[in-house]
């Protein structure tokens, strides 16, 4: 081949080459290929240049065709971009346009997201809407707080631990209370020692409690001093919670009967009946008309002592219903009792306390009977000082 021939070639080659680098850097940029403008407004675009790429669901789609800085402060950088016409199907109005970075430390490119179905086709030189793009100097100034934040959690953590093993060695060698316990082996059967004496002193003390109970109640029945609480209607406390519920039914009594205890009784500290006539008319009700049940409900006024003031109102609640028993005809199993000691009231005769019949109609649920009182012994539920039963009987002869 002559030297003209070669020459001849290898320009023929040359400018092939070139006219397909040419094709090759044209298509990257979509110079030859039908592409649209979109537009998105940033405050920062962090670095991006125009020439870079625009990505569609991560395929390369289009590029920055510019990037117009604002005529004045407080507005936006605009990027425009060259984007395929084969995006125009899934590029819709509501999509959203981010800045994003290849890789830790790459290159920014700008990213589109796909659009729903209902939106609407974007049009050529449309704005869409933007994403501010995350900034590696806000990435690193966080984690770096971060870290700070965690070294001072370990630099606390240290110091507790250097003060529990300050604390451990201090008990180690018998410092204070609590190593003295551990390491002193008298100390702590002193203590041991000390606590069993007091729980037996304890023990005794509540033996010695019941005994002077027991020994009072016996004291009552004796010849020198019965008639002091005979007086007063006391005789047997067995008697007091035979028929005594707990409390009041829920609900309103079907008919009421109301008494002064100054109209009822001889005394202010007696359970003795001086006026019973004035309770036969409950008595007549309840042998004349149907109910469920009934309690005699019994208060004391607010002056004296509150556990006598509470026994006196049990035994007058007693008396009552003994007489009403034995006077008139009806199921006596359905009377029942209350002692409520002291309740406020404001009548005039208050401090002499207030009786009430209360008769309640079927339907009512019956409250659970009141338990012995807890502490008594067998020998404690023979004959005791209660309000008098004895007296009672005795006026109604």
């Amino acid at each position: 081949m002559s030297k003209a021939a070669r020459l001849g070639a290898f320009i023929v080659v040359t400018l092939a080459i070139l006219v397909g680098g040419i094709f090759i850097i044209g298509g990257k940029q979509y110079l030859f290929s039908s592409t649209y403008q979109l537009k998105a407004q940033f405050d920062n675009v962090a670095g991006l240049d125009a020439g870079g790429d625009v990505r569609v669901g991560g395929v390369h789609s289009g590029t920055v065709h510019a990037i117009v800085l604002p005529h004045r402060p407080g507005e936006k950088v605009t990027v425009i971009m060259d984007v395929g016409r084969s995006t125009h199907e899934i590029i819709k109005k509501d999509s959203v346009v981010t800045i994003e970075t290849e890789g830790l430390l790459g290159n920014q490119f700008l990213a589109i997201s796909f659009g729903s179905a209902r939106s609407g086709d974007v049009q050529d030189g449309e704005t869409l809407s933007s994403q501010p793009p995350l900034e590696m100097a806000d990435l690193l100034q966080k984690a770096s707080d971060l870290l700070d934040g965690s070294q001072q959690a370990i630099e606390n953590a240290t110091r507790a631990t250097a003060n529990l093993d300050s604390i451990s060695a201090k008990i180690n060698s018998g410092q204070g209370t609590v190593g003295a316990l551990v390491n002193d082996k008298q100390l702590y059967n002193n203590l041991e020692q000390t606590t069993t004496s007091m729980q037996a002193t304890m023990t005794e003390a509540q033996a010695g409690v019941t005994d002077f109970q027991e020994n009072m109640e016996a004291l009552k029945h004796s010849f020198f001093v019965r008639g002091y609480f005979k007086n007063r209607g006391y005789e047997d406390s067995a008697e007091l919670a035979k028929y005594e519920v707990e409390r009041l039914p829920q609900g309103a009594p079907a008919k009421e009967f109301t008494y002064s205890g100054k109209q009822l009784f001889d005394k202010q500290d007696s359970a003795k009946l001086k006026n019973q006539k004035s309770l036969n008319a409950g008595g007549e009700f309840l042998a004349n008309n149907p109910f469920a049940f009934a309690v005699v409900a019994v208060s004391a006024g607010m002056e004296g002592d509150t556990q006598k003031d509470l026994v006196l109102t049990e035994a007058r609640a007693m008396v009552i219903r003994e007489y009403l028993v034995e006077n008139f005809g009806f199921d006596d199993s359905q009377l029942k009792t209350l002692g409520m000691g002291k309740q406020a009231d404001a009548s005039p005769s208050a401090n002499w306390g207030t009786v009430r019949i209360l008769i309640y109609p079927a339907g009512t649920d019956v409250p659970a009977d009141k338990q012995p009182p807890v502490g008594i012994s067998s020998k404690a539920t023979s004959p005791q000082p209660v309000p008098a039963a004895a007296d009672a009987t005795a006026q109604r002869q």
